[in-house]
């Protein structure tokens, strides 16, 4: 179970719903549906072209957007080298996704349920010696459909693109990539070159999230406007 203190700051779709950021997560999740009209993207792999981007908030908030929708999720960290996924969920990691491939066991057993509705995480474990030789195994290309077959999406998080090889390895075995961009940081042709490494790797990219973006006072005044509508709606 969750060892949850009651705050998980950057999980703010769980936290407060009703919030700008929130509605974004939402935005996303619904994009999802109509990125894929003709072939679904059931598993997605969510990374970024430099460290601090946010691809981890990113995919653990998308991850909690699709629970609340009512699908059954399981979020991987497949980050081995700078796991965060059980930090934000303020959990343990003595095991996780390593112990699943080099133990055998069972991933579904192994994840920690209980914050959200129908999510279930499942943390990185203890770090591999060889992070791109274990994602690149066997191993690792049966765990997917195999955990589609129990769950209605899988989201994954992966260091990096430009870092290392590990998010090159990973995407070409899942349906899509996200790749998620700061805002007033990240380079242009850093980004290009984040989204040429993914397609040179047969990758599907779906979507560019663009993150920490600075939205103009008016617009939070439109969005709190409509809500304190729908507020009002519902007392009528």
């Amino acid at each position: 179970m969750f060892k949850h203190n009651g705050h998980a700051p950057l999980l703010l779709a769980h936290t407060n719903p009703r919030s700008v950021i929130s509605e974004a997560f939402r935005t996303l999740r619904t994009n999802l549906g109509f990125a894929a009209l003709d072939r679904p993207c059931r598993s997605i792999l969510v990374t970024s072209a430099g460290p601090e981007d946010g691809k981890s908030t990113t995919a653990a908030n998308l991850a909690v957007v699709l629970a609340q929708a009512g699908h059954t999720v399981l979020l991987v960290d497949c980050d081995l080298r700078k796991p965060v996924l059980h930090k934000i969920f303020e959990v343990e990691n003595h095991r996780g996704l390593t112990n699943c491939l080099l133990q055998e066991m069972d991933p579904v057993a192994v994840a920690h349920n209980g914050l959200v509705d129908n999510l279930s995480v499942l943390t990185s474990g203890p770090i591999p010696p060889n992070p791109a030789e274990l994602l690149a195994s066997g191993r690792v290309r049966a765990l997917w459909p195999a955990l589609l077959e129990r769950f209605d999406y899988v989201i994954v998080d992966s260091p990096p693109v430009l870092a290392v090889t590990d998010a090159a390895l990973l995407a070409a075995q899942l349906d899509g990539v996200i790749l998620v961009i700061r805002a007033a940081t990240t380079r242009v042709e850093i980004a290009q070159e984040a989204r040429d490494q993914l397609l040179k790797a047969s990758a599907r990219i779906i979507g560019v999230v663009l993150n920490q973006v600075k939205m103009p006072a008016r617009d939070y005044h439109y969005y709190y406007y409509y809500r304190r509508r729908e507020k009002e709606e519902v007392r009528l």
